[in-house]
C-alpha cells in the first residue's frame, strides 16, 4: 500500500477510472483531479487537468471533508460521578451534636497524631542514617528500625478513629504474588498498607517533597513516577518488574485507578502493574458509612481530617482476593489482565467500572476553578477518549479551558453565538456547518464531551498537520514564513465572502500569538492545534495547493 498522502481522501475507489484507463495512465505526469467545493452557497471547481470532468453533486455539509474526516459518533456517557463525596458539608443535627460531643477526644486524638507522627519520623530518619545504595534491597536491621515508623501508622490510624479494621482473606506469600494492587478511596489506604504490608510502592514525584511523609515513603524504596512523562512511566515499568523479580525487596503495591474514588464504582486501571506480567493479588478497601463519607472527594483534606477526629468510630473493611496469574498458554497482554483484575474487584466490591480516569480528575478541579455550577457535567471518561483519539489529559484540559470561555449555561452547554464569539466567527454558512459538525443531536447547543470529542476527531486526523502546513504555505504568499494582515484576509475571503475587516482583525489577532503583528508559522500551526475546527476556515487554501 502506497503512502497516504493529501490525496487520498480526495480520491475515493468509487471515483477511480476503470483498471484498463488507470494503466493507460500509468506513466501520466500527474493524477487527474476534479472536485466541486461548496463555500456559503457558491460552488468551486478545482482541477488540475484541462478536459471538463462531469459536476460532483452538491457537497455534503462536513466542513472536514477535506481531511478525509467523517461524521463521528459520540462515545456513550454514564451519570456516574466516581469522584463525588457524598457528605461534603457536615449535615444534620445528629452529626452537629457529635462534633460537639467529640471536641475534647478530637484535642486527645490530635496529640496523639502528632506525637505518632514524630516518633515514626525520627525512627526513620534513623533507618535511612548513612543509607547510600538506596538501589538495592533495605539491609535487615534498618527494615527492623522501620517497624518502629510502621507501629506508628497504626497509632495515627487509632488517632483517626479506626480503633479496629475488620479483615477477610489474608496476604499471599510475597513470593507466590510479588505484586498488589488496591481500589484507592481515602489517604488512609497507603497508610494501613504501609502498616500492614511495608510494600514499595509506587508514587508521583511530588510526594518526595512533602514534610514527615516524603521521608517515610524513601524508606519503602518508593518508585517515582511523572504520570505525563513517557521516559518516567517506562522507568517506573521497569523498576516494578526489577523489585517484583527479587525477593530481597518488599512487594510492589500500586493503585491502579491512579487517583481516589469515592468506592461506589471503580474507574479505568493504568497498566503500569500488569505489563510485567507478574501474578497479581487484588485488594479491596471498603468504608461503611451512614453520617460521614471518609473518601477524598470533592472536599479539603482539612475538612477530611476534621471530621475523621470528631467521629465516634470511623469503620474500615480489607479484604484480600484470591491471587490472578497471567495466562502463561497464551501470553495475556496487560490490558487483557488489568481487565480481569478490574472485574474481579468490581465484583467483590459489587460496583461497576467506568472509563474514568485520572485525566477526568484533571477535568473536574478545572470545572470547580471556574467556579462551574455543576462540575461532574465536565467528566467525559477520559480513558476512552484517550484510547479512541489517543489525545492526552493536558490536551483535554486546553480544550475545556476553551469551552468555558464560550460560557456554559447551568446545563453545561453552549449556545451558536457563544462557540462562535469564542472562535472569531462570524455568523455564515461555513460557521454554522462547523457548529452542526460537532452539534450531533442536533439540538442547537453543545456539551463539552462534544466539543471535545470532535475536536479531537479533527485534531487527530492522519492529514491535519500536512493541512495546516499547506494552509499556511498557500497564505504565505510571497515565501517570506510569515503571513501579513492582508495576505491573511485574502485568504479568509475564499471561505467567508464579505467579512469585514474588524472580523478578519479578530481572527487575525487570534493566530497572532506572540502580538507581533504577523502570523509565524509556529503561531498559526499553535493556533490551530488549540482550535482544530478552525481548519475548515482554509479548505479553499489546501485544495489549491494540492490542485493548482
Amino acid at each position: 500500500m502506497s503512502d497516504q498522502s493529501m490525496f487520498a481522501p480526495l480520491l475515493p475507489s468509487d471515483h477511480l477510472p476503470p483498471k484498463s484507463d488507470r494503466d493507460d495512465q500509468e506513466h501520466a505526469p500527474e493524477p487527474h483531479v476534479i472536485l466541486t467545493v461548496e463555500h456559503d452557497g457558491v460552488q468551486h471547481q478545482l482541477s488540475n487537468g484541462d478536459h471538463m470532468g462531469t459536476h460532483i453533486s452538491e457537497v455534503d455539509d462536513n466542513p472536514y471533508a477535506f481531511l478525509g474526516a467523517n461524521r463521528f459518533d459520540m462515545p456513550g456517557s454514564t451519570t456516574v460521578d466516581p469522584f463525588r463525596n457524598n457528605t461534603p458539608t457536615v449535615e444534620g443535627v445528629y452529626e452537629w451534636l457529635k462534633i460537639v460531643v467529640c471536641l475534647p477526644i478530637t484535642l486527645v486524638r490530635l496529640v496523639l497524631f502528632g506525637l505518632a507522627l514524630m516518633v515514626g519520623y525520627l525512627a526513620t530518619r534513623t533507618a535511612l542514617l548513612g543509607w547510600k545504595d538506596r538501589s538495592s534491597p533495605m539491609p535487615k536491621w534498618r527494615t527492623r528500625l522501620m517497624c518502629i515508623t510502621r507501629m506508628s501508622a497504626r497509632t495515627i490510624l487509632f488517632s483517626f478513629g479506626y480503633q479496629w479494621i475488620r479483615r477477610k482473606g489474608k496476604p499471599a506469600p510475597r513470593e507466590i504474588a510479588p505484586v498488589v494492587v488496591s481500589n484507592h478511596v481515602s489517604y488512609i489506604d497507603p497508610i494501613f498498607f504501609f502498616y500492614e504490608l511495608f510494600p514499595t510502592i509506587v508514587a508521583s514525584e511530588s510526594h518526595d517533597s512533602m514534610p514527615f511523609v516524603g521521608t517515610i515513603i524513601r524508606a519503602m524504596q518508593v518508585i517515582y513516577v511523572n504520570r505525563f512523562s513517557p521516559t518516567s512511566r517506562k522507568h517506573a515499568i521497569n523498576e516494578i518488574k526489577r523489585k517484583a523479580s527479587c525477593d530481597q525487596f518488599p512487594r510492589v503495591l500500586l493503585f491502579p485507578e491512579g487517583t481516589t474514588t469515592n468506592g461506589r464504582s471503580i474507574i479505568s486501571f493504568q497498566l503500569g502493574a500488569f505489563i510485567p506480567g507478574y501474578p497479581i493479588q487484588p485488594v479491596i478497601v471498603r468504608y461503611p458509612h451512614v453520617h460521614f463519607d471518609q473518601s477524598w472527594g470533592n472536599v479539603s483534606l482539612a475538612m477530611l481530617m476534621f471530621r475523621m477526629f470528631t467521629q465516634f468510630h470511623n469503620f474500615m473493611e480489607v479484604e484480600y482476593l484470591p491471587v490472578i496469574t497471567p495466562h502463561e498458554n497464551r501470553k495475556e497482554s496487560a490490558a487483557r489482565l488489568a481487565q480481569r483484575t478490574g472485574h474481579a474487584v468490581a465484583t467483590a466490591l459489587n460496583v461497576v467500572q467506568t472509563s474514568h480516569s485520572y485525566g477526568d480528575v484533571l477535568l473536574l478541579s478545572k470545572a470547580l476553578e471556574a467556579n462551574q455550577e455543576n462540575p461532574s457535567l465536565y467528566l467525559v471518561e477520559m480513558a476512552g477518549i484517550e484510547a479512541e483519539f489517543h489525545l492526552s489529559s493536558l490536551e483535554a484540559v486546553d480544550f475545556l479551558d476553551v469551552f468555558l470561555s464560550m460560557n456554559p449555561d447551568s446545563r453545561g452547554q453552549v449556545e451558536i453565538h457563544h462557540f462562535l464569539k469564542v472562535l472569531r466567527l462570524k455568523p455564515s454558512t461555513l460557521s454554522e456547518k462547523i457548529f452542526g459538525f460537532i452539534d450531533v443531536q442536533k439540538s442547537g447547543k453543545i456539551t463539552f464531551k462534544q466539543f471535545l470529542v470532535g475536536s479531537a476527531h479533527v485534531l487527530k486526523q492522519p492529514l491535519f498537520y500536512q493541512a495546516c502546513e499547506s494552509a499556511f504555505t498557500a497564505c504565505d504568499g510571497d515565501g517570506k514564513n510569515c503571513i501579513l494582515e492582508k495576505e491573511f484576509g485574502d485568504s479568509l475571503m475564499l471561505s467567508i465572502p464579505g467579512l469585514s475587516n474588524n472580523e478578519m482583525g479578530e481572527l487575525f489577532t487570534l493566530f497572532d500569538i506572540d502580538c507581533d503583528g504577523k502570523i509565524s508559522k509556529d503561531d498559526f500551526i499553535g493556533c490551530l492545534r488549540r482550535y482544530p475546527l478552525l481548519i475548515a476556515l482554509f479548505s479553499p487554501c489546501v485544495l489549491q495547493q494540492i490542485c493548482p
